[in-house]
């Protein structure tokens, strides 16, 4: 048996399912990932991303952070692509989908349990009063975006340097302890708390990683592609 068709055996016997998502399905909707051979880490930039993506310097200098952040992490028109509909399509069987990224594009493509472990660029905060403002107020606001009140809107995103929301980490690992089959998909399984996550899945429950590249995690999976994930899931 072919791995595609292991997998979608995988995906049918399975009753409770949880998709652990990263950069890497959404590449094919336009987006960028951060560590692939196109990613945002090769690009040129006036500081180093990890620098730009820090809450320090957001708070240092948000005129540049806003400058790069509207170039490259806004996601635009970018629509969902065949990945992120197939596991919506899923239903039921899917008990959570714990994603590493930040640009909405699961709960656009019919997903409903979406975990973002890393916070949306689809909603900000003002740091004064705390009034929250959508996606397109940011892209129309000239510079850095300010609220009615004059203070400064922030992504509801995790900055480098950031902890992760409790909130969220809980349900992340409440699904995975559960879950009878545990899918990585486009995530290098290197950045950490996010990566660990893994290690929360049942002895039970099976590991399937599809990732172009391979993983810290590839030697105890029980199925692991690399190859195009768009072209992996269309093969469903």
């Amino acid at each position: 048996m072919d791995r595609i068709s292991s997998f979608r055996t995988l995906l049918e016997t399975s009753g409770r399912v949880v998709f652990l998502t990263g950069a890497g399905i959404s590449t094919a909707s336009g987006l960028s990932d951060f560590r692939g051979k196109e990613g945002l880490e090769k690009r040129k930039s006036p500081v180093p991303y990890e620098t730009l993506l820090s809450i320090d310097f957001f708070e240092r200098d948000p005129e540049t952070f806003y400058k790069y952040y509207k170039d490259f992490l806004i996601v635009g028109d970018a629509k969902p692509n065949v990945a992120h509909k197939k596991i919506a399509s899923l239903g039921s069987r899917v008990s959570a989908v714990v994603t590493q990224n930040i640009d909405g594009l699961h709960q656009l493509g019919g997903s409903e349990n979406v975990i973002e472990i890393h916070g949306t660029t689809k909603t900000y905060s003002c740091l004064r009063c705390r009034k929250r403002y959508p996606e397109a107020y940011v892209k129309a606001a000239p510079g850095v975006p300010t609220c009615a009140c004059g203070g400064i809107l922030r992504p509801d995103i995790v900055f480098y340097s950031e902890m992760l929301d409790d909130d969220k980490v809980t349900a992340a690992v409440r699904a995975i302890r559960s879950c009878d089959l545990l899918v990585a998909v486009g995530t290098s399984l290197v950045v950490y708390p996010a990566a660990g996550l893994v290690r929360y899945r049942p002895r039970s429950a099976k590991l399937v990683i599809v990732n172009y590249d391979p993983t810290p995690y590839d030697g105890e999976a029980d199925l692991v592609i690399h190859d195009d994930i768009s072209r992996v899931f269309a093969a469903l």
